[in-house]
């Protein structure tokens, strides 16, 4: 019988694997939470609309790569392809605004979008996304690509560069749409099936497109800074202002969009040069308008989702070792000690001392192998005569020294040793 295989582009995530993902986690835990983000957990099914709604109906996500289907009753449901919406539904829903104390949000977890898989995209997809509702000032948008950088440091990642816009507010935006859209009717011939739509229902999609004879076009293209307001302006400049006081390298790009609907004002991407067409390891903007959208109260939001695909496969190329090795290995010789080692084992964990063992009574040098090869810092050795003299070997694999230790109180010295280690 043919052996069942995973769904393409829907990955497990195996031993020797995780560990990126667990040290990522980690690290994004400790910043967003220095920060005052408190973690969330939304379902990962959710009806239609809400994306609809929140995302936009013009969007590729929505009209191309959303995993949406009717459950029994007939009623339109999705996969969540991105965070921010259902973290907005949950935040309404439960009327976390009435806590001033309860408006950052954290949430790690896996989205969907059905295109073709490649280096860094997949169909299943893991984000780390961060919300923040109810502060409409520019030193929130600063603070939050600064926390952004510290993030990254954090987990190690080097060689990317902060590229930031602002797409004004949907009223100052009004212009230019319909400048960009006459520009563009001056070039239908060149443009793209996909954009030749765009035009008509959001013309600011067309600088999504990949296709060269669009990007062509773009080129000569009028740009959405110079068409933005007063408010929007001076809101963009002083959030420059706060990025440079904050050591914050960052690089104007006029050209970005992002791909979402729903931003408003600052826009931002963290970008690296090794992952092909896939650029982008993280990015986010400011939404101020999604939460009235989607019927809650007329509140501001700033976000950012951190892709942990491409983020793992940049420390990855970076060389960063993630594997997690026990700090103790117990080698036993007989029975009497094999039973004894193996008790040794289970107190060492109950002290919270990662600590492999054999089960199989192999010869010492088999299990001094196994040992090495899993990367343990220390093995304890007891065979018969050891038991006999009340004793125990303990060898520093790192140092190369051996040592024998008294049976009776050796648990005590060891678990020091692997605790300072």
């Amino acid at each position: 019988m043919e052996s069942i295989q995973a769904i393409r582009g829907m990955n497990d995530i195996l031993p020797g694997q995780i560990e990126w993902w667990q040290k990522v986690e980690k690290a994004a835990r400790e910043v967003l939470e220095d920060f005052g983000y408190r973690e969330i957990r939304t379902p990962v099914l959710e009806k239609l609309e809400l994306f609809a709604r929140g995302i936009g109906e013009s969007t590729d996500i929505v009209e191309k790569e959303m995993y949406a289907f009717p459950d029994r009753k007939g009623d339109m449901l999705g996969l969540r392809p991105e965070a921010t919406a259902s973290v907005v539904r949950a935040y309404i829903q439960h009327n976390l605004q009435a806590d001033p104390f309860t408006q950052k949000f954290y949430l790690m977890g896996p989205m969907f979008r059905h295109e073709r898989p490649q280096k860094g995209r997949y169909r299943q997809f893991h984000q780390i996304d961060a919300e923040a509702f109810g502060i409409d000032d520019p030193m929130l948008d600063a603070e939050v690509m600064y926390m952004l950088r510290l993030f990254f440091e954090r987990v190690g990642l080097s060689g990317v560069v902060l590229h930031i816009n602002s797409l004004g507010c949907h009223e100052c935006r009004q212009e230019y749409r319909s400048v960009l859209k006459e520009y563009l009717g001056g070039h239908v011939e060149r443009l793209c099936p996909d954009c030749l739509r765009r035009r008509e229902t959001n013309p600011l999609r067309v600088f999504d497109c990949k296709v060269e004879r669009c990007q062509a076009v773009l080129e000569d293209a009028p740009l959405l800074p110079d068409y933005i307001c007063g408010d929007c302006g001076e809101h963009f400049a002083r959030v420059r202002d706060y990025l440079q006081q904050l050591q914050t390298d960052f690089v104007i790009d006029p050209r970005m969009v992002r791909g979402l609907d729903y931003y408003t004002r600052t826009t931002f991407e963290v970008i690296t040069d090794r992952l092909g067409a896939q650029n982008a390891v993280g990015g986010g903007g400011r939404y101020n308008g999604l939460v009235r959208d989607l019927g809650g109260p007329d509140l501001p939001g700033i976000g950012f989702a951190i892709g942990m695909e491409r983020l793992i496969l940049l420390l990855q190329q970076e060389g960063e070792e993630s594997k997690r090795s026990p700090r103790l290995f117990i080698a036993t010789l007989g029975e009497a000690a094999r039973l004894k080692g193996f008790l040794l084992a289970q107190q060492f964990r109950a002290l919270g001392v990662s600590t492999e063992t054999d089960y199989e009574a192999r010869s010492l040098k088999s299990q001094m192998r196994r040992a090495d090869r899993s990367g343990a810092r220390y093995v304890l050795i007891l065979g018969e005569e050891e038991i006999a003299r009340g004793e125990i070997q303990l060898r520093d694999l790192r140092e190369k020294s051996q040592v024998n230790l008294p049976l009776a109180s050796a648990s005590e010295t060891v678990h020091r040793m692997c605790r300072d280690a």
